[in-house]
């Protein structure tokens, strides 16, 4: 939503920018057009004036006053002249005198109407007259009549040094009215545009009000007026997991407060916490109703104190601890109990550390309540192992068996080749449990055959719906094993047409001798299409012999040598020896673990073709 407001109020600025820009372009060129017509009835009067003057120094020889006074034939013949001059434009041309007295007086009138006589008073309304008389120089009165521009030019008659009179010319410019008239409908319609435009910003302005006022209504709880879990959503997705530290609590007993109080004393009282957790938390952390009488909070990092969030949880609690709410006359005790993840980050999920909140909630509960439970260096891969075999048949018979997948690239490309199948569980609390908490339980079981078939089944399932290629961990004991070595085969058999798109890991953590059986059966194996990879290979057990007796496609470096690959000069050299042994046999090489830009660079200087890890792409739930 937000970018699309961006593009309109882009797009509605920039109409807005051409409409002002045409708008003083219109207005410029009139005016100029203006300017270059005023120039040239300038050019033209100034024409005209000087022909008069020549025609007056060809009758008049000494006085003009006297020599027009003493002869009326000599004035009838020089105003006939005159005359000629009168256009549409050029309405009033006369001759005037100055007097001893400084009044100007009429000597020669060519004008047709308004005509003045001989010697008659004429009003003069601006001092240039008398200037252009006592300095001999030409001047320009401009007189504006609402769309017409009168323009009075006066032009010094001079005869032997001396000012005689003046010459006066009223012409009027119609052009400027003519030009305005012409560009007037162009004006209007941008005017119109114009006020069209700022009614749709307004519309505009106001959809992107009611929108922001509708959304954040939707992304807030309507009891207890703090966020919902719509915003949790979002803030999920956006989420810096290194700035927060996060609360999960938990009000104790509440199912208690609404069945003898009632609902509405159990609204009271969310209502009533929220309120409090909001005082007892900075302006920029963040209050979730989780659901119920739960809620979340982020609380942003403080450098300078890691256990600032604990201290925050634990100011909640003994303040809520010692709250009386007053409801009806009825006074409410009640306590919360509280969960603490203080390091998000190590997590490979926001929801992971969401959970795992949970978990130290769930304690706090089981260790009498009212209290703050955390775990300072919990890791997201840490936790508490399953004890009972039955919670992975559980999980099995409830298809709670799941995978997550990792990308693995090819480096040059940088694109993704195929993904490996990470087989994850989740217990009875719906939390969920990684391979090393629970596989040592089952290793040598029926259960574990069982989770493998499964394992397989959905792999397959995921290669024919996505047709892309997948990897899946094994150990050698597993081909070894008839059973399982069975069902494996059953499953290929089964999905012989995409076989091929299958790749199968083997991890070994005991020393494997030659054995003709594994190698036959995984060359049976391969006969399918299958791939065949050795797993964490440069670790453990793991030596360059196993190449003579097991058919390998594929070596996927431990993580041990990647992850020093680029500050040990002992990895450094491992891993070179160990691409470029596979190259003379063939094999594939793909670099696990791959946790940072430095140990990416280092693995393309030594020419590795493929890798995977978190630097790359963390594991996820759908491919």
């Amino acid at each position: 939503m937000k970018f699309f407001i961006k593009i309109y109020l882009f797009i509605f600025i920039g109409v807005v920018a051409s409409i002002i820009y045409i708008y003083i372009l219109l207005s410029q060129t009139e005016s100029k057009l203006n300017q270059n017509m005023e120039a040239l009835f300038l050019e033209q009067v100034k024409e005209i004036s000087l022909n008069i003057s020549h025609h007056l120094h060809e009758h008049i020889k000494h006085d003009i006053y006297t020599e027009l006074k003493e002869n009326p034939q000599l004035r009838t013949h020089i105003e006939h002249s005159l005359s000629t001059v009168i256009t549409s434009n050029y309405k009033y041309v006369y001759v005037l005198y100055r007097d001893h007295q400084g009044n100007f007086r009429y000597l020669l009138d060519g004008s047709q109407e308004d005509k003045g006589e001989f010697d008659e008073k004429f009003s003069v309304l601006s001092p240039k007259w008398d200037e252009a008389y006592t300095k001999q120089k030409s001047f320009i009165i401009y007189q504006t009549d609402v769309d017409i521009l009168w323009i009075t030019y006066l032009q010094p008659f001079v005869v032997n040094k001396k000012t005689e009179a003046i010459i006066a010319i009223d012409f009027s410019v119609q052009v400027p009215y003519a030009i305005k008239e012409a560009t007037k409908p162009m004006q209007e319609i941008l005017q119109y545009i114009f006020i069209a435009l700022g009614f749709l910003l307004l519309i505009l302005f106001y959809q992107i009000f009611v929108n922001y006022k509708t959304k954040k209504e939707s992304l807030i709880d309507p009891l207890t007026e703090v966020y919902n879990r719509h915003f949790l959503r979002d803030f999920l997705n956006s989420i810096r997991t290194d700035r927060y530290q996060l609360i999960m609590l938990d009000i104790d007993y509440f199912k208690k407060v609404n069945d003898m109080y009632g609902h509405d004393a159990g609204d009271y009282i969310l209502k009533t916490v929220a309120k409090i957790i909001q005082d007892e938390i900075r302006s920029h952390d963040i209050l979730v109703r989780f659901g119920g009488e739960e809620f979340l909070i982020f609380i942003q990092k403080d450098k300078k104190n890691e256990k600032l969030v604990l201290q925050i949880a634990q100011r909640i609690r003994k303040r809520l601890e010692a709250e009386e709410f007053l409801y009806k006359e009825h006074y409410i005790k009640l306590t919360i109990s509280a969960g603490v993840t203080l390091h998000l980050e190590q997590f490979r999920t926001i929801h992971d550390a969401i959970k795992y909140a949970d978990n130290m909630l769930y304690t706090a509960k089981r260790e009498g309540r009212n209290k703050v439970v955390y775990l300072a260096s919990q890791k997201a891969d840490e936790g508490t192992k399953i004890q009972d075999i039955n919670e992975i048949k559980e999980a099995i018979e409830n298809k709670k068996i799941f995978c997550e997948f990792q990308a693995i690239y090819d480096v040059a490309k940088r694109e993704i080749i195929k993904y490996e199948a990470l087989v994850r569980l989740k217990d009875r609390n719906d939390n969920i449990v990684y391979p090393n908490q629970f596989l040592e339980l089952i290793q040598q079981t029926a259960v574990y055959r069982d989770m493998t078939k499964n394992i397989l089944d959905i792999v397959f399932h995921c290669i024919e719906k996505k047709e892309v290629a997948l990897s899946v961990n094994l150990n050698f004991s597993d081909i070894l094993d008839n059973n399982m070595y069975e069902s494996i085969i059953q499953m290929i058999e089964q999905n012989k047409k995409i076989s091929s798109f299958l790749t199968i890991e083997l991890l070994e953590y005991e020393p494997l001798n030659e054995n003709e059986l594994v190698k036959k059966r995984l060359q049976k194996i391969q006969a399918y299409g299958v791939k065949i990879a050795i797993d964490d290979f440069g670790s453990g057990y793991a030596n360059y012999d196993i190449f003579n007796f097991i058919p390998v496609d594929i070596i996927k470096i431990d993580a041990s040598l990647v992850k020093k690959v680029n500050t040990s000069v002992v990895s450094h050299s491992i891993v070179k020896s160990i691409i470029e042994l596979a190259k003379e046999l063939d094999i594939d090489v793909i670099a696990e673990f791959v946790e940072s830009k430095e140990i990416l660079e280092t693995l393309k200087s030594l020419d590795i073709k493929y890798a995977q890890g978190f630097y790359l792409a963390k594991p996820t739930k759908e491919i």
